[in-house]
């Protein structure tokens, strides 16, 4: 492992009159500026990205899904979104130059989030429930999996497909039993429209068998091959930017708030903690390193996904992850 700011003097260093000039990286990520995209504005703004010859543009996304394709065709050239879709994106696109280069959420938040109120509190409350789940939804992706390790007949349940907007509300107003999302987001969006947290039964897919891995940074192969320390320079200061923001949560929202406005600066400081706690900066990650997988547990993975999507050719890992731009080890993260 390697420490962030280490692996960016490096490069800096070694980058020299390449980057020169700044290389322009858009950064497409999946979801709107809430608190967990707050480490990558704070490394624009404590010059991170400068600091590795980076100009640096974030766009704001509409679902795990919405990166992907964007990243594939070359339209960015970096950009954030489920390695569990990305694997069937390859899958139905072989040979599209868009790759996972480095691991940010080494648990995912994808979540079945219920009212004990409405009578869920464990999975088996499922059967026979409504769920309300958006169909580009990446915890909705995985549900079946989260069934299949909890015995659940997805027969049983009456899903009610709905959107991003309307999801928490609907929860709220007791129009489905449950929904499906990213923890970090719905539990706390639920809480802001008067569900208290002692009324919600939060189920962490990752708390129920699945060995699946979250959202991680895409890199377009093409753009990669021929601007590599572009690639290194960016991972590193991915890493300092969440080193910075596990260091002062505070500041990360001030950089937030500084994109939007509207944004409540306590419930985003507590979703980005969240997110630091149970996704980012786990056990595994602090004993062997932040940005990198664990190969067995990717088999496992892969294995769960066969189960519940038939692949053209059973994928390898090197096929949607590469670990070439990253530091051996990854980066070290500290609390």
């Amino acid at each position: 492992m390697i420490r962030p700011l280490a692996a960016a003097a490096a490069l800096a260093a070694l980058a020299g009159p390449a980057l020169a000039q700044e290389t322009a990286m858009p950064f497409a990520l999946d979801w709107v500026f809430e608190g967990p995209a707050a480490p990558y504005f704070l490394a624009i703004d404590n010059g991170h990205f400068a600091d590795a010859g980076l100009e640096v543009e974030i766009t704001a996304g509409s679902g795990s899904l919405d990166a992907i394709p964007k990243v594939a065709t070359g339209a960015y050239p970096v950009g954030f979104a489920d390695l569990n879709s990305l694997m069937r994106f390859l899958d139905q696109n072989p040979g599209a130059p868009v790759v996972a280069a480095m691991m940010i959420y080494d648990a995912p938040p994808f979540a079945v989030i219920g009212r004990k109120s409405l009578g869920i509190e464990e999975p088996a409350d499922l059967d026979g429930a409504t769920l309300g789940a958006p169909p580009p939804d990446g915890a909705w992706a995985q549900f079946p999996i989260f069934a299949a390790e909890t015995g659940l007949d997805m027969d049983s349940i009456t899903v009610e497909p709905v959107g991003f907007p309307t999801r928490e509300p609907m929860l709220a107003a007791g129009e489905v039993d449950a929904i499906t999302g990213f923890s970090f987001t719905s539990t706390l969006n639920a809480e802001r429209l008067g569900v208290a947290p002692e009324d919600q039964t939060v189920m962490l897919m990752a708390d129920y068998g699945l060995a699946l891995y979250g959202n991680a940074i895409l890199v377009n192969t093409d753009f990669a091959a021929e601007n590599p320390e572009a690639v290194e320079g960016f991972l590193a200061a991915v890493a300092e930017g969440w080193q910075d923001a596990i260091d002062d949560p505070e500041a990360a929202i001030e950089a937030l708030l500084e994109r939007n406005s509207a944004a409540d600066a306590d419930l985003e400081q507590r979703r980005l903690e969240l997110s630091i706690r149970d996704n980012v900066l786990t056990d595994w990650v602090a004993q062997n390193g932040f940005g990198i997988i664990d190969p067995a547990r990717m088999e496992e993975a892969i294995a769960q996904t066969e189960t519940v999507y038939d692949f053209q050719e059973t994928p390898e890992a090197a096929t949607f992850f590469d670990a070439t731009w990253l530091p051996e080890g990854g980066f070290d993260l500290s609390e």
